[in-house]
């Protein structure tokens, strides 16, 4: 994989957990993809639905999950949601763009990773 590539998920920091075992790396990328596809997607409708305990949990949820698999930038545009006051309907819309955008940059690594 590219030099670029290769930033989008830290393959050493994954490597601590999984003892770098390519079947192990990928059944935890299946589960993230899963995972985080499912979260970001529901972050849109809990902003319609001003539910700023769960748009925290979620934000919280992403962070963590994308920060253990070293998806770091994700990890950080999740990180960036969390404090977000959904009342500022813009900040938060750009927020989950961002985050979808990183979302599909981890989505790209993962499926040139799993066809490796």
């Amino acid at each position: 994989m590219s030099n670029a590539a290769s930033k989008v998920v830290d393959l050493d920091h994954l490597a601590r957990y999984t003892g770098g075992d390519k079947a192990i790396n990928a059944e935890v990328m299946r589960l993230f993809d899963d995972q985080a596809t499912e979260l970001v997607a529901r972050l849109q409708t809990i902003l319609d639905a001003r539910d700023a305990k769960s748009w925290k949990e979620i934000a919280h949820t992403l962070k963590g999950a994308a920060r253990g698999i070293g998806a770091f930038a994700m990890g950080d545009a999740a990180a960036r949601c969390e404090p977000i006051d959904l009342s500022d309907v813009a900040g938060a819309s750009a927020a989950i763009a961002e985050l979808k955008s990183r979302a599909g940059d981890v989505q790209s690594f993962i499926r040139a990773y799993l066809a490796a």
